[in-house]
């Protein structure tokens, strides 16, 4: 009996544990209201409709038993019932009870699952904008029609359980013989059976009425398009005339079925029963494959184009594309001298020449400092202002990595480690040496950014829980005068000083010590669930969050920068998309973080209503209004009222950083894909079907990814930072459009989408052909094998795509990671334009070389040149000596094309590298294991003198 109550005990805590640190964090973020408004319409939803079942089942087994005959004159098949009868018959109270109570719980859990359908209902705000077909508005299709289907579920499931409840209570108590001589069935037993068949029936009349509206937005199979939304030619003159003569035939059965309360015989209602299901597969199923058979296939294109017409106008709206600007672009320069075409370089775009997907290494081993910092796989691209110009800046944020700390342990883990510490960011469209050109740098950070708060708590690569606060000292960092320590300050996390706060997170995370480590005690605060996306998915679950946050330092503070969407499956005619495949490219197949993974399901309706920040230091969580016109945000602005700011409360500062967010640009190509056509007949034929074309730089046969890039589209007056990607023909790989977007949300034309398509008489090279050349053209083909001479390899970055006078000038930094680096380096760019190529040592040469001219507007660029760096160390400066004389031997070496040369000078570069990083690495040891930030300048190679701890 004890250990019975002891474990009763346990379980009961360990749920109250769940509940009570749930209700603690959500406090402590300030959204209670979210947790109490679910809370409660989850109760509320389980409450109302468990009981509903509960009293539906419970009353009619209730009823089966009143109505049961006098056993005066048994069968024997009721006598062989008899021993079941007699059995239950002390317990019958309570196996009501149980049953009735069974099915109600099953029915609550399965309503409470519902509570955004519900919410979306009575909260629901029109569209005002109505379908084509039946002219109501869209809110009924998208908040409406959702929780009408789940009542007419709940009340199908309710009809049959009840039914099937009775029969057994009937058949058991002699209601029904199955047989015995004579009757079947009682009178009683059969109005009362009656009835229940008459509401199942009835309920199917419903369906079929709501089957009307719900064609608008159901998804068929269709040559033109896949996931095709809304009513075809077949639909609207052979379906719905169906459902609406169904619909009356279900009525006048239903009525059949309660007219044996007064005629006790089920002749007329099993006739009608047959005449529906007969009339459902006859008129429903047998009378539209005739229409589509010999009305449709023979003319088709003209039968489906109103249908179509009302697709395109459709999926267009629901998508955000209707206002895309398509225009016809010749892909050729008509411009003979193309010597003048170089100045025009320069001022149509700021070519970013640093490739934030390639260049994480390359700042793990110059900026790491120390192993227990880390960057993310895919860093990111921003814009930040110096001397009133706007430059595109590559930025990562130092976070903390508990895999790289000197001995893992609890302490070391939850308590000493807690953070990571400042910004690195870098110049764009520079390199020098190869090598990031950083703006922002060392530790603590310094430079172009000015004064911030660099602690960071809250990051991407954060998802393990500290407690800080009390009496254990964190590790700030660390520097030439020793470690630095620090304890936080800010109120975020949940207190622990409570006991039962503390036995609350011991038994939800699992952790004994948590309840009695001494470690912990006035002002310890836990801090979890601590990465941006998953604070923003749960103070508002109603969004779908962009697989990319982004950092920013906005008003000296480090952001976390968060897109979320808002979306529906129910605004008809338009076609649906499934999220996370139509996001899925290149990145996000080696790094799923990138991926909206979580959202599988399909959506025909999508706004990036919301734009959320991130408190690095804090965790304070800010969701913005963005777009005020979308009626989906409305609703659940009512639904939570609070939880959002409006579009006003956005400060200048922050607007800067804001940018048109990526997931959303991907569903929009992916869409005008097909639906950059706006005629029907167009669209049949399937002529004009783009595809996006596959990542030409890596072999994961995945889809290019969209390109952040300063840059001005044909019918612009100056740059614009802009969202880019590239179309090619379906099953073809020479181009067919390009695509831009207005990313900076600054700009009045924020958002606005353009695109350029190329004529399909002439060939213009596609990605994968323009990377084809660097295989194909003999001079390109030997540079590259020069360069993976010895054990280096070729990383090629992002191939950037540059509109100019009416041709498309592209752009490809090559990384070179070998020769005794870890990392890679910039060596090469690639340039294309007009049908010449140029593969040079930096942008301007491949530039200069393929438009033969120089440009006017460019001072001399450094790139290329060596500047050796000093050290106070003089083992150490010898050896980086050495490196540099490796280093010049091995370019004279790659002049003369002499491979054996080349090979014994990187291995005399790697050996004097290493020289040089276990040289520092003692002399830091004897100094007590401190940093060293002159450890940090570029060697001559490229590559950093190590420092201790760095990678």
């Amino acid at each position: 009996m004890t250990l019975g109550v002891l474990a009763v005990l346990g379980m009961a805590f360990t749920m109250f544990a769940g509940f009570w640190t749930d209700w603690l964090w959500y406090r402590s973020v300030k959204y209670s209201s979210v947790f109490t408004t679910t809370l409660w319409t989850k109760i509320g939803l389980f409450f109302v409709f468990g009981l509903l079942m509960a009293l539906a089942v419970g009353f009619n087994i209730w009823l089966a038993h009143r109505l049961r005959p006098p056993l005066s004159a048994m069968s024997m098949e009721q006598q062989s019932l008899d021993r079941y009868r007699m059995g239950i018959a002390p317990y019958k109270t309570w196996l009501l009870l149980g049953i009735t109570a069974l099915v109600g719980l099953i029915a609550g859990a399965s309503a409470s699952s519902q509570w955004r359908t519900w919410l979306m209902w009575v909260n629901g705000v029109p569209f005002h904008q109505k379908d084509p077909q039946f002219h109501l508005d869209v809110s009924f299709y998208a908040f409406d029609l959702p929780w009408y289907r789940f009542l007419l579920g709940f009340g199908f499931a309710a009809a049959i359980l009840s039914l099937i409840a009775a029969a057994l209570t009937h058949y058991l108590y002699g209601g029904l013989r199955i047989t015995s001589p004579g009757a079947r069935a009682t009178s009683a037993a059969t109005g009362h059976l009656s009835v229940l068949l008459g509401v199942f029936v009835a309920l199917k009349a419903v369906a079929y009425w709501l089957d009307r509206y719900g064609l608008a937005v159901k998804s068929s199979d269709f040559k033109a398009t896949d996931n095709w939304t809304g009513l075809r030619y077949v639909d609207a003159n052979a379906y719905l005339p169906a459902k609406t003569i169904l619909f009356c035939i279900a009525v006048i059965c239903a009525l059949l079925f309660f007219a044996t309360l007064w005629r006790r015989t089920w002749q007329l209602p099993v006739i009608g029963f047959g005449l529906m299901v007969l009339s459902a597969i006859l008129i429903g199923g047998l009378y539209p494959a005739i229409v589509q058979k010999f009305q449709v296939q023979p003319n088709e294109q003209a039968k489906e184009a109103p249908y179509v017409q009302k697709n395109l106008k459709a999926t267009r709206e629901a998508y955000g594309i209707d206002g895309a600007k398509v225009s016809d672009y010749s892909g050729t320069s008509k411009t003979k001298d193309k010597s003048t075409l170089r100045d025009d370089v320069d001022s149509t775009a700021s070519i970013r020449i640093l490739d934030p997907n390639i260049v994480s290494p390359t700042f793990q081993q110059l900026q790491q400092i120390r192993n227990y910092y880390a960057f993310p796989t895919n860093l990111d691209v921003d814009r930040y202002s110096k001397d009133g110009k706007d430059q595109d800046t590559v930025i990562g944020l130092r976070e903390l990595n508990l895999n790289g700390i000197p001995k893992n342990n609890w302490i070391n883990d939850h308590f000493r480690y807690t953070h990571g510490y400042g910004v690195v960011a870098a110049k764009g469209t520079e390199t020098q040496d190869g090598q990031p050109v950083f703006t922002e740098s060392d530790l603590p950070s310094t430079g172009d950014l000015g004064k911030y708060q660099q602690q960071i708590y809250y990051g991407e690569k954060t998802t393990a829980y500290s407690i800080v606060g009390g009496p254990q000292k964190e590790i700030d960092y660390s520097d030439d005068s020793g470690e630095k320590t620090t304890s936080y300050k800010g109120k975020s996390g949940v207190n622990l000083a409570n006991p039962i706060n503390r036995a609350a997170y011991a038994v939800a995370f699992n952790e004994p010590q948590i309840l009695y480590s001494g470690a912990i005690g006035e002002g310890s605060r836990i801090l979890y669930n601590r990465t941006p996306k998953e604070r923003v998915e749960a103070v508002a679950p109603w969004l779908t969050i962009d697989g990319d946050a982004y950092p920013a330092v906005v008003n000296h503070r480090i952001q976390w920068i968060v897109d979320a969407y808002t979306t529906t499956n129910g605004y008809p005619y338009a076609s649906r998309t499934t999220l996370g495949d139509t996001t899925a490219d290149s990145l996000t197949a080696t790094n799923t973080n990138r991926a909206v993974v979580a959202q599988q399901n399909q959506v025909n309706y999508i706004r990036n209503s919301v734009k959320a920040t991130v408190d690095a230091y804090t965790g304070e969580v800010k969701l913005y209004q963005w777009d005020t016109k979308d009626p989906v945000l409305k609703t659940w602005m009512k639904a939570f009222p609070g939880t959002v700011q409006p579009r006003t409360a956005i400060s200048n500062d922050l607007l800067a950083h804001l940018r048109y967010p990526q997931d959303l640009f991907k569903v929009q190509r992916e869409l005008l894909t097909r639906y950059h056509v706006t005629d029907a007949q167009t669209f049949l034929t399937g002529s004009e079907v783009w595809q996006v074309p596959d990542d030409p730089t890596n072999k994961s046969g995945n889809a290019v990814p969209p390109y952040y890039l300063s840059m001005k589209m044909p019918d612009q007056a100056s740059q614009a930072f802009s969202l880019t990607t590239t179309f090619t023909p379906n099953g073809r790989d020479n181009l067919s459009a390009f695509m831009a977007v207005d990313a900076d949300a600054k700009s009045s034309d924020y958002g606005r989408i353009r695109v350029l398509k190329l004529p399909t008489s002439t060939t213009v090279d596609g990605p994968k052909q323009v990377q084809s050349q660097l295989n194909s053209e003999q001079d390109i083909a030997s540079a590259i094998k020069l360069l993976k001479g010895g054990d280096s390899d070729i990383e090629y970055g992002n191939l950037l795509t540059v509109p100019l006078d009416e041709g498309l000038l592209y752009v490809e930094p090559v990384y070179v990671r070998g020769g005794g680096l870890k990392y890679p380096l910039m060596r090469k760019v690639l340039v294309t334009y007009g049908g010449k190529t140029a593969f040079e040592d930096t942008l301007d040469q491949a530039l200069n070389k393929v438009f033969g001219a120089e440009s006017s507007t460019n001072p001399p660029s450094d790139e290329g040149t060596t500047k050796p760096p000093t050290s106070s160390n003089p083992t150490v400066q010898q050896a980086l000596n050495d490196a540099q004389k490796a280093f010049d031997a091995g370019q004279e070496a790659l002049k003369k094309n002499d491979w054996t040369a080349y090979g014994q000078a990187q291995k005399d570069l790697e050996a004097a590298l290493k020289r040089a990083e276990d040289a520092q690495a003692k002399a830091d040891r004897t100094s007590g294991g401190s940093g060293n930030k002159s450890s940090s300048s570029p060697s001559p190679s490229g590559s950093p003198s190590s420092s201790s701890g760095s990678g």
